[in-house]
């Protein structure tokens, strides 16, 4: 069966709204239950990524490999998988594809041999200069097995004259530009690194004497790791037989960790970029109470990523959280309605109403993002059947206004209703009383750092420059000026 392109889902599935996610990375060295504990670490990550997963092993002599498309329980439902992955060392990873397609053979981790030996790779990220690399290679007789922009790490690898595998990483490393969390596993050594512009989370824990690598920390907790630290941008941690050791990536000109991390990706019980998500987001939902109070009886959530900044709001606002809207935890982020006559019946799927909650109240509706505005606006006319008096609008982020090149699925501006629409159009075309964002000042505000922050999907300062073919033409920031005017 042909798997289906982003474009396509796209097109066959417009009530979805969510930014899609990143992917998921997970690696373990020096446990003797390596591939089991990848496992549940990829599981705590599913939210990361629904198409595809996969596990390396190694047991210092052989990488043995098992990746398939769909959900971690799907891809390993065979209970004899993980024992046909030994070794000591693992990685995996969780995979949503934001460069090349949604097809088997891009699942990850990616397996090669070459001069050195076996390696494999996963990665989390997106690299805005691959294209013109992997062009430069296939002229010159380089053969690709896949799609994604990570493979093209994998040829620099194979190609270096470094003297061992860290240096011929580091060397292939300063060639790319863009985001990357990367995990490299040989039969004897695992490799991770941070971009030096540290887009991408990648935490440190430690289990049993075992050093663990993952995403986030919540993968750390499933296994019972403990945190030790968020690598350092630019880090490219060594762990071997002689323990561990760091080098580092030259440094970039500023740091531009993805705050889109905070606001929607991480789980509010991860550590990320060395800060607790439920901290920040509850800090994101106060703030906005104190710049877009709104006269109403009740807070709800768009569950379940805007919950924590709901219950921020509520806090700051003096106002009673409730429980507004169940979502259907067994429905999938890629929930695609197989009658396109029944588009409606998407949100229906995810989401009912709790008329008892809302019947008769104002309610204020609390949302991490808009991205199109298909979801939000059947959401309030389920709010509004349920019996709501009034619905505002609260978004515990400032417009979406710019695309994304550095791993979220928001490469173009065609799909960003905030790149063409004013506010008032927005509120207009999702049928809210009243809708206001949270701006950019008070989102950076809350922010250990807001120097630190990659903010380019709202205020189109892109720390790097991006090719202009990398999605012809949508990055001329000038076309914004007059896209804004345009209807919904």
């Amino acid at each position: 069966m042909r798997a289906v392109t982003r474009r396509e889902r796209r097109r066959a599935a417009p009530a979805d709204d969510r930014p899609r996610e990143c992917c998921g990375l997970f690696g373990i060295w020096g446990h003797p239950d390596a591939a089991r504990h990848t496992y549940f670490g990829l599981y705590a990550l599913q939210h990361r990524g629904q198409e595809a997963a996969g596990i390396a092993a190694s047991d210092g002599q052989l990488v043995r490999l098992h990746k398939g498309p769909g959900l971690v329980s799907q891809v390993f439902a065979d209970r004899t998988t993980l024992d046909r992955l030994p070794g000591a060392a693992a990685i995996g990873h969780n995979r949503y594809s934001t460069t090349g397609t949604s097809i088997a053979r891009n699942a990850q981790p990616i397996l090669i041999e070459y001069k050195r030996g076996q390696l494999a790779a996963a990665h989390n990220g997106n690299l805005v200069n691959s294209a013109d690399l992997r062009r430069a290679m296939e002229d010159e007789g380089s053969i690709f097995q896949t799609t994604s922009d990570s493979e093209v790490v994998l040829h620099l690898v194979a190609r270096s004259r470094a003297a061992g595998l860290p240096e011929a990483i580091a060397e292939s490393l300063e060639r790319v530009v863009g985001a990357y969390s990367f995990l490299f596993l040989s039969p004897e050594m695992l490799v991770a690194a941070r971009d030096p512009f540290g887009w991408r989370p990648l935490c440190l824990g430690r289990l049993e004497g075992a050093t663990v690598v993952a995403s986030e920390s919540c993968a750390l907790d499933i296994i019972g790791a403990e945190y030790v630290r968020s690598l350092d941008p630019g880090e490219v941690l060594i762990v071997d037989a002689d323990g561990e050791r760091s080098v580092h990536l030259p440094a970039a000109p500023r740091q531009a960790s993805c705050i889109f991390e905070f606001i929607y990706f991480a789980r509010p019980d991860s550590r990320i970029f060395g800060e607790k998500a439920d901290k920040i987001r509850r800090a994101f939902g106060r703030r906005l109470a104190e710049e877009a109070p709104a006269d109403s009886d009740i807070v709800i959530a768009v569950p379940d990523s805007a919950n924590t900044a709901a219950l921020g709001y509520a806090e700051a606002a003096g106002l009673r959280f409730e429980i507004g809207l169940i979502r259907n935890h067994y429905v999938g982020r890629t929930f695609i309605s197989p009658y396109q006559h029944e588009r409606d019946i998407d949100v229906r799927v995810k989401f009912n109403p709790v008329a008892g909650v809302l019947k008769g109240r104002r309610v204020v509706v609390v949302e991490d993002s808009i991205v199109r505005g298909t979801t939000l606006r059947k959401l309030i006319g389920l709010v509004r059947s349920a019996g709501a008096a009034e619905v505002h609008v609260r978004v515990s982020s400032p417009p979406i206004r710019c695309p994304c090149f550095y791993g979220i699925d928001m490469s173009t501006r065609e799909e960003l209703i905030a790149s063409r629409c004013e506010v008032e159009a927005i509120r207009a075309h999702i049928g809210a009383d009243s809708l206001r964002y949270l701006s950019v000042e008070g989102m950076l505000s809350v922010v250990p750092d807001p120097r630190a922050m990659c903010t380019a999907c709202f205020t189109g300062d892109y720390p790097t420059a991006v090719p202009e073919d990398f999605h012809k033409g949508q990055f001329d920031r000038s076309r914004r000026t007059g896209a804004e005017s345009k209807s919904c």
